[in-house]
C-alpha cells in the first residue's frame, strides 16, 4: 500500500519538526535570528516543493529508509 503525498508529508513533518508545524518552527527560528529565519523559511519552501515533485513511491521509500535508520 502506497502512502498518499499528504500522508507522507505529515510523517516527514512529524519526523523533522516533531510536534511543531513547519510555519511555527520558522517563526521560532526567526525570533532567534532574522537571517536564520529567512534560511528556515526557504528550507520549508524547498521541503514543500520536493514533496510536490516526488512520486508517492519515492516518498514512501524515503520514509522507510529514514524510519529504519531511527530504529537501529
Amino acid at each position: 500500500m502506497t502512502l498518499s503525498k499528504t500522508e507522507a508529508k505529515q510523517l516527514l513533518e512529524r519526523l523533522i519538526f516533531i510536534d511543531d508545524r513547519p510555519g511555527d518552527w520558522v517563526q521560532d527560528v526567526w525570533g532567534m535570528s532574522p537571517t536564520l529565519g529567512e534560511t528556515a523559511a526557504r528550507l520549508v519552501d524547498g521541503f514543500d516543493a520536493l514533496i510536490e515533485c516526488c512520486s508517492e513511491e519515492k516518498l514512501e521509500n524515503l520514509l522507510q529508509s529514514l524510519y529504519s535508520d531511527r530504529m537501529e
